[in-house]
């Protein structure tokens, strides 16, 4: 399993939480983002994701890999979707394990701030009204 991955499918939780055990670990963070129905006072009926997969895995390795030299985590991984989106769907997920919960929550903050901030995924959103367009992801 690759520490960043994105995915055109559903993203499976448990598969993800059972790479992340290691008996070095006492603490467990994870975040989750899902389709939302608004978006800056507007009603949003979906949405879609694009990217361009090799390059986002890479960036999104790289901000893993610089979260183990920031924290004191044992291990991360995160997975961001592709494709259209349905509300409630889940969209991005992080996971972070470290000896002691303050690192964890810590580096898990960081990675989904920093994901959203360097990685290319662009984000589509469909509106109730008919009308779309697109947003940074971190919208």
């Amino acid at each position: 399993m690759k520490s960043f991955s994105i995915s055109d499918q559903p993203i499976d939780t448990a598969a993800l939480r059972a790479a992340l055990s290691d008996p070095h670990a006492g603490a467990c963070a994870v975040f989750e983002g899902w389709v939302r129905d608004h978006n800056e006072g507007r009603p949003v009926r979906g949405l879609r994701y694009e990217a361009y997969a090799e390059l986002a895995e890479a960036e999104g390795a790289r901000i893993l890999d610089e979260a183990g030299k920031h924290f004191a985590i044992v291990k991360t991984c995160a997975v961001h979707r592709i494709g259209d989106l349905e509300l409630g769907e889940l969209a991005v997920w992080v996971g972070v394990t470290a000896a002691h919960r303050d690192a964890a929550f810590a580096a898990c903050r960081w990675i989904i701030d920093e994901v959203k901030l360097r990685v290319p995924i662009w984000k589509h959103e469909r509106y109730a009204d008919g009308d779309a367009g697109w947003l940074h992801p971190d919208a």
